[in-house]
């Protein structure tokens, strides 16, 4: 069993159709597993993101609610997903960051940040340069001053002195330590968090004047609630807009970067003769927004930043290899996905479903989920449906409605339209519905 979890990731993946970022190698794995297409995040942001996904309940009742693990306070006997294979004579190891750890500051020191070690029979953490990496560094939000700074580094040495590149070195060591006993590796990338790290040759496979910035509306943010409306924005941000090209540039360049080290470990699994019976996972915490809507990292509710990238191949199911589920999926359907998959007695306090009968037919009529649900930051809430996102600020305050067949860019809110209002009652009562069914 191998999961791979990526920092910061939108669908910027070729094998999801973007038209700019390459992605040859998690393009070759969609093609060995099904490539899912609505897949949202529980939390857009890495802690609380990653401790749901781990222990397979809502943030609401992990109760981790930021960047931080504590979810043992919570629940102390609590079995996470890893303990669970190697409470099944699994070997369970973790290389880099797959609970939460400080970008770049756990990097620079090596440390496991946020990390739960009774989920570990193992754990590696990675050191690396990160913004000190020699190389041409440039700085595409000067009036920011944070580590979450657009800073892009085009690094002099090559992948195996990254940090990533680092990760995928370990994790091939284990793999060919553990090759002949069951095994639960966890493989965390950093990139393309930031700071935008990764050698010389990826950014020059992006120049600047080729990227396409994200459409905006100019008023796109005067229809919603004070606790977002300049939450994060481009303003707020100092970004200019000239540097938003190289920005996108950047994120990619990270991106196929971090797809090059996923290469590494699925040749690796070929050349050990383990990739006929592994399992691979691969997803990112939560999306990332680039400019759209005038806004940019995560924490946000619209759909780029709670939609994520997930990938799940599984060699002796090979008749949707290849294949994409459009059905609507959480990640914390993840954790009862494998212990089907991989026959082992899940606990009683999943809140998540299986994933296999997607994986056995993409149109099964078996998936009957048909609400996400993303919490975050500022009292903030939102209920995706296959038409519909609703969106609660400040603890219901602020209302967000969007039409996604008529509105896909989830430019207009509609919440406050007469013609909207049972739609809107109708989608309220569902997201508390579902929020006390998570915890809440």
């Amino acid at each position: 069993m191998l999961l791979i979890l990526s920092d910061d990731l939108n669908t910027s993946l070729g094998c999801y159709g973007h038209p700019r970022c390459r992605t040859p190698h998690l393009d070759r794995l969609a093609a060995r597993g099904v490539r899912f297409e609505r897949m949202y995040c529980q939390f857009p942001i890495c802690g609380a993101s990653r401790s749901s996904l781990m222990t397979g309940l809502y943030p609401y009742s992990t109760g981790d609610l930021s960047n931080t693990t504590t979810f043992r306070q919570r629940h102390p006997q609590l079995v996470t997903l890893s303990q669970l294979f190697m409470q099944n004579d699994y070997h369970a190891a973790r290389v880099s960051k797959i609970y939460h750890m400080g970008i770049p500051r756990d990097i620079l020191a090596g440390t496991a940040g946020a990390d739960d070690p009774a989920s570990w029979q193992a754990a590696y953490n990675i050191q690396g340069d990160e913004q000190n990496t020699a190389g041409r560094s440039v700085d595409h939000s000067p009036g920011w001053n944070s580590s979450q700074t657009f800073l892009r580094v085009e690094a002099a040495e090559d992948d195996l002195a990254m940090a990533d590149g680092k990760a995928a070195t370990k994790a091939i060591e284990l793999l060919k330590q553990h090759r002949d006993r069951p095994f639960f590796l966890a493989v965390g990338f950093v990139r393309p968090h930031v700071p935008l790290v990764a050698p010389k040759a990826y950014f020059d496979s992006y120049p600047d004047d080729a990227m396409v910035p994200a459409d905006v509306l100019a008023d796109d943010l005067d229809d919603v609630g004070r606790p977002t409306r300049n939450y994060k924005t481009t303003g707020k941000l100092k970004i200019r807009s000239q540097d938003i090209p190289a920005i996108h540039a950047a994120y990619y360049s990270a991106v196929s970067h971090m797809d090059a080290q996923v290469g590494r470990l699925l040749d690796a699994l070929a050349q050990l003769d383990l990739q006929d019976n592994t399992i691979v996972v691969f997803s990112s915490d939560h999306g990332y927004h680039l400019g759209e809507h005038h806004k940019w990292q995560k924490q946000h509710l619209f759909e780029q930043t709670t939609r994520v990238p997930f990938i799940l191949s599984v060699p002796w199911l090979p008749k949707t290899h290849g294949r994409a589920a459009e059905r609507i999926c959480e990640l914390v359907d993840l954790y009862p996905t494998l212990a089907d998959l991989c026959r082992l007695p899940p606990p009683g306090h999943l809140q998540g479903q299986s994933l296999r009968p997607l994986l056995e037919d993409v149109d099964t009529p078996q998936w009957t989920k048909r609400t996400a649900l993303t919490v975050s930051t500022r009292g903030g809430v939102s209920l995706r449906t296959p038409d519909w996102r609703y969106t609660q600020w400040n603890d219901g305050e602020d209302e967000e409605l969007y039409d996604l067949r008529n509105d896909p860019d989830e430019f207009h809110n509609v919440a406050d339209q007469p013609k909207y209002q049972a739609v809107r009652k109708r989608l309220a009562e569902q997201l508390q519905a579902k929020k006390q069914a998570a915890g809440a």
